[in-house]
C-alpha cells in the first residue's frame, strides 16, 4: 500500500513535467494555428480580425500566461477548444479513444495467443528445426514494419481473393460488438503479428532461464512430468519479462497506432494527435498527450502489481 501510494503521489509531478515539454515542443514548430487552420485565405485577414481569432483561441498572449491559463483550465478539467474539430478537447479524446482502446486490447490478446504459446514451444525444443523456424519468424516479425505487413496483407486479400479490409464509418463495440470487432480484426492482426513476435522471443529466453533453475530439475529428479514441469512450476516466473513487455507495448497502442490507424481509415486517437500537429491545434495535441502519459503511468502501475500477483515474494514496498 505504501508502494501503491507513493506511485500515486508522483503523478502530478510527472504530469506537470510532460504538460511542459509538450507545450514547448509544438510551439516550436513553424507556423501558428491561425495559419494552418486557413491557408491561404489567412492571407485576407485584417490585423484586427487576426487578433481577435488569436484572443479567442488564447494564442496572443506570452508562453508564460499561455501555459498558466492552460494548466489551470486542466486543473479544472478543461482541456480547451480544439481549433481543428471546434469541439471541447476532452470531448473528442471521449469520443476518439474507445476505438483505439479497444484496437490495444484486441493486438494484446492475439499477441499473447500466438506469442506466449510459440515461444514456450520453442525453448521447450531448443536448437531443433521447430525453434530455429520460429526464431526466424520472430525476427521477421520485429523488424518489419506495420505498415508493410499492413499493405502487404490488405494486397493479399484484395489481389488474392477479393476480400477488402472492412473500412468506412466506424462501428462501436457497444453498439454493434460483431461488426466492431469485424472492423478491427485486420488492424488488430497486424498490429498483433509485431507484438507477438516480440512476446515469442522474450518469452522463449525467459522460460529457457527458469528452466535451468535448480527448483525446476529438482522437480524432474523428483518425477513430475515434464508438461506439469512447464505448466505449474517454470511458466509462472517465466511470464513476469512477458508482463513487462506486454505493459509497454499495450501503453504506446494506447497512445495510437498512428500509421495502422492511418491506413484503415480509423478515427483513433493517434490519427487525431497527427492531425492535431499538422493544425498546429495546440490544446488537441497538449490534451491527448497529456491523456496518453495517464495512461502509461496507470499501466505501469498495474503491471508492478501484477508483479506480485505472480510472484508474492517481490516485495513492491522496497523498490
Amino acid at each position: 500500500m505504501t508502494y501503491f501510494l507513493r506511485r500515486l503521489v508522483t503523478f502530478p509531478l510527472i504530469m506537470l513535467g510532460v504538460s511542459i515539454l509538450v507545450f514547448v515542443a509544438i510551439r516550436l514548430i513553424p507556423g501558428d494555428a491561425i495559419t494552418a487552420m486557413l491557408g491561404t485565405e489567412s492571407g485576407l485577414l485584417t490585423p484586427a480580425q487576426r487578433a481577435s481569432l488569436a484572443a479567442y483561441f488564447g494564442i496572443d498572449q506570452n508562453w508564460f500566461v499561455q501555459y498558466g491559463r492552460w494548466i489551470w483550465g486542466v486543473v479544472q478539467g478543461d482541456f480547451g477548444l480544439s481549433t481543428t474539430f471546434g469541439r471541447p478537447v476532452l470531448d473528442v479524446i471521449g469520443d476518439r479513444f474507445p476505438m483505439t482502446l479497444q484496437l490495444a486490447v484486441m493486438s494484446l490478446v492475439i499477441a499473447l495467443i500466438i506469442g506466449l504459446p510459440a515461444g514456450i514451444y520453442a525453448a521447450t525444443r531448443q536448437d531443433r528445426l521447430s525453434d530455429i523456424i520460429l526464431r526466424i519468424v520472430a525476427m521477421i516479425g520485429q523488424s518489419t514494419p506495420n505498415f508493410v505487413i499492413g499493405l502487404v496483407i490488405i494486397y493479399i486479400l484484395s489481389a488474392g481473393f477479393g476480400i477488402l479490409p472492412v473500412m468506412g464509418r466506424p462501428v462501436r463495440f457497444l453498439d454493434d460488438p460483431l461488426g466492431s470487432l469485424a472492423q478491427l480484426s485486420l488492424p488488430a492482426l497486424i498490429l498483433g503479428f509485431s507484438f507477438a513476435a516480440s512476446v515469442t522471443r522474450i518469452s522463449r529466453s525467459s522460460m529457457l532461464d527458469v528452466l535451468g533453475e535448480d527448483y525446476v530439475r529438482t522437480a524432474r529428479a523428483k518425477g513430475v512430468k515434464r508438461r506439469n514441469v512447464i505448466w505449474k512450476h517454470a511458466l509462472r516466473n517465466a511470464l513476469i519479462p512477458v508482463v513487462t513487455l506486454s505493459g509497454v507495448e499495450f501503453g504506446y497502442l494506447l497512445g495510437g497506432a498512428v500509421i495502422v490507424e492511418q491506413i484503415f481509415a480509423l478515427p483513433g486517437l493517434g490519427r487525431v494527435v497527427l492531425e492535431a500537429i499538422g493544425q498546429r491545434d495546440y490544446a488537441m495535441v497538449q490534451g491527448s498527450i497529456l491523456f496518453i502519459a495517464l495512461n502509461f503511468l496507470v499501466v505501469n502501475l498495474l503491471v508492478d502489481l501484477l508483479y506480485v500477483a505472480l510472484d508474492p515474494r517481490i516485495r513492491l514496498e522496497g523498490r
